[in-house]
């Protein structure tokens, strides 16, 4: 269990109350990207078959290892794995069933908001799968390296898919494989810090992607211009005080500051 920088006693409790568990300390939070690689670099060096990035908020089914280890062992180029993610509540309701990416950058979610038949479904390649539940093979950890932490959170999971596919790995969804994942479906959407983020790395992104110039400018238009649309049409109201948070994370991706996002140590 990778502590990253909590403040509430977790790693006292957790060590009281599940003395098997390895704890790591990271004493302050260094964001999703370099705090995992913390575990996953820790478990590689230890020649584990495979590493489970899994969430602090998320409750997973008891067949969850073995239905994603399942799809891995029948194929060997299978080098990411990521389950059906259910919301908490209503549980029934899919919050990630893997990902795409399209060609200016914008990442979504498949099957979001859908209702869960998705163990019924076929495995399937995807772009990506979320960090919140993914298995990657220890020989892809070896290979393409762990997460690029100058994307603090968010789209490194994403990155990290498509280094590991132009290697020449499978990048798959396992329907049957099921988490739940506690999070507010409305929360993102009001966070600052979030929408800095998202519109930093989605430029970022592509720039490691290997696009050109002119879809990185393309990108970055889209993102001004809907910070030009939060600011200056009425029913984007409620959004307007966090349209600067976009056109930062635009002039941050300019001159390659990386990192946490602003106001964090």
């Amino acid at each position: 269990m990778v502590d990253n920088g909590s403040a509430d006693g977790s790693p006292t409790a957790i060590r009281r109350l599940f003395p098997g568990v390895s704890v790591v300390e990271n004493g302050r939070n260094l964001g999703f990207a370099a705090g995992s690689n913390v575990g996953i670099v820790l478990l590689a060096r230890r020649g584990v078959d495979y590493v489970l990035l899994l969430n602090d908020d998320a409750e997973v089914a008891t067949d969850l290892l073995g239905a994603l280890v399942e799809v891995a062992e029948a194929d060997p180029s299978t080098g990411i794995l990521g389950p059906t993610i259910y919301y908490y509540g209503p549980a029934t309701v899919i919050w990630s069933a893997g990902g795409s990416v399209d060609a200016r950058g914008r990442a979504r979610h498949l099957r979001l908001g859908e209702l869960g038949d998705a163990g019924l479904k076929p495995v399937q390649d995807v772009d990506y799968v979320t960090g919140c539940a993914l298995l990657v093979r220890r020989e892809v950890v070896e290979r393409v390296g762990a997460l690029d932490e100058r994307f603090f959170a968010y789209y490194e999971e994403a990155e990290w898919c498509a280094r590991a596919r132009r290697a020449g790995y499978r990048v798959v969804y396992v329907p049957r494989a099921r988490v739940w994942h506690k999070i507010d479906p409305a929360a993102r959407s009001q966070s600052r810090s979030y929408l800095y983020l998202t519109a930093r790395n989605r430029l970022l992104y592509l720039r490691c992607a290997g696009a050109g110039r002119g879809t990185i400018a393309l990108a970055s238009l889209d993102l001004l211009r809907t910070a030009c649309s939060w600011s200056l049409r009425p029913k984007h109201r409620a959004m307007r005080p966090l349209a600067s948070a976009l056109v930062r994370g635009v002039a941050d991706f300019a001159v390659g500051r990386f990192g946490p996002p602003p106001g964090r140590p």
